[in-house]
């Protein structure tokens, strides 16, 4: 072989390397275009639930409050039925299955009646979180997308554009990029992340955030003013924190994991039970609190009842039981919606209940503490959870306690686990 000839597998490898380098600029420009979609896709659906619907349903007579989440059970049962064609009220659930089984296809039609009946739960009331719903529709455009492309780019992993599409619902409801990228790669493993496809999720959770914030604005969803900066006595509080919210984290998933069994009962046997006990709940908050406390997705509470100071511990304790329990019940009725928020709002309760015994003085720094201990335990997303907290209120300078909240936490949460579908690396 002469000394100016070149071998030719140096040729084929080069070729290998353009053509890998070309389906991974492909891949990258292609998630970005699937974020704006479901950016987009999931400001419309937004819009619809909460300022068509909700808004308006709070300025209404008491009366019509207490039975509008019944409404919306039936509603929503009767589109999963005729609509979807017997579909479940599952939605981030559905998305974990798809990544984990290659033969599941997440379909249209399905998608359209589960969101549909997601308006219908969460407009009327019901106590979930609208990001179920943007995950699993973002999933679904996602792997709708991937299977009409090219073949050359359907040789890349089949989950690509479905955790693509997962990671913008969840950035875009959020407006948490990092939150979304995050919790969509963390949350189909217990204890790791998904590979090889960080950056697709990345590209993603950023178009999907810009095309949201695009129709909306940037400011966090929670406004915290506290700035305080953490001191030792805070550390040790932190893992008071993180102990007591794995505790109840492991409660409330054994809990919805009941109503998710319950939901599967005859139609009009669930929603009687669950409905009667819905509207039990609103009058008993109502005699309490003189607040709808367990309606909505929760948001009211942690800026506006959880923020006074003057808080009777036993009163916080009842009511972080009676919005679990109304979770529990929206869920068990056949409510579509996510319980990413109910844990979110879960842990703010019980980080404020927490702070009435250790420091009452910094309830703030104690409640964001309980929405990372808590949600992280209840989903094993501890990194997703702490970016949450600080990309939704805009202060970071939480972190170092919150870490020691969520490994705390993840070590008394065990094995369990709010969903069923996730897996440890080893299965």
């Amino acid at each position: 072989m002469g000394l100016g000839r070149r071998p030719a597998s140096f040729d084929v490898r080069r070729d290998e390397l353009r053509q890998l380098f070309r389906r991974s600029r492909d891949v990258i420009l292609i998630a970005a275009l699937t974020g704006a979609v479901v950016g987009f896709a999931v400001r419309l659906f937004e819009y619809v639930v909460l300022e068509l619907l909700y808004h308006q349903l709070v300025e209404q007579e008491l009366w019509i409050l207490a039975i509008a989440p019944v409404v919306g059970l039936v509603v929503s049962g009767l589109l999963l039925r005729y609509v979807g064609g017997g579909a479940s009220s599952a939605t981030s659930d559905e998305y974990l299955r798809a990544y984990h089984d290659p033969n599941y296809t997440l379909r249209i039609r399905p998608m359209v009646a589960r969101i549909s009946a997601s308006i219908a739960t969460l407009g009327t009331g019901g106590s979930l979180g609208l990001e179920g719903p943007s995950l699993y529709g973002g999933a679904t455009l996602g792997e709708s997308i991937q299977s009409r492309l090219p073949k050359r780019f359907r040789g890349t992993d089949h989950r690509t554009l479905l955790v693509a599409g997962a990671a913008a619902g969840v950035a875009a409801i959020f407006k948490a990029p990092a939150t979304g990228a995050i919790f969509a790669l963390e949350v189909p493993y217990r204890n790791e992340l998904a590979r090889r496809m960080l950056l697709p999720a990345l590209v993603a959770s950023a178009s999907g955030y810009l095309a949201f914030v695009s129709l909306s604005d940037t400011s966090p969803i929670f406004r915290v003013v506290d700035q305080q900066l953490f001191t030792i006595r805070d550390l040790f509080g932190a893992i008071l924190v993180g102990v007591s919210c794995a505790i109840g984290a492991r409660a409330f998933a054994k809990l919805m994991r009941m109503s998710k069994g319950f939901s599967l009962r005859a139609f009009p046997v669930r929603v009687v039970l669950c409905g009667s006990g819905l509207v039990g709940l609103f009058a008993l908050s109502r005699v309490l609190t003189g607040e709808n406390l367990t309606i909505g997705t929760g948001y009211e509470a942690i800026t506006g009842w959880l923020a006074d100071p003057d808080l009777a511990l036993w009163l916080i304790v009842v009511v972080l039981f009676m919005r679990c329990l109304a979770s529990a019940l929206t869920m068990a009725g056949g409510g579509v919606g996510g319980v990413f928020i109910p844990l979110v709002v879960g842990g703010a309760f019980m980080g404020r209940a927490v702070a009435e015994v250790v420091n009452p003085d910094r309830y703030t720094l104690y409640t964001l503490l309980g929405i990372a201990a808590f949600l992280g335990a209840g989903y094993r997303v501890p990194i997703a959870a702490i970016m949450f907290v600080a990309e939704t209120t805009g202060r970071p300078n939480f972190v170092v306690p919150a870490l020691f909240a969520a490994v705390a936490a993840e070590l008394v949460m065990g094995d369990q686990s709010i969903t069923a579908f996730q897996r440890t690396p080893d299965d």
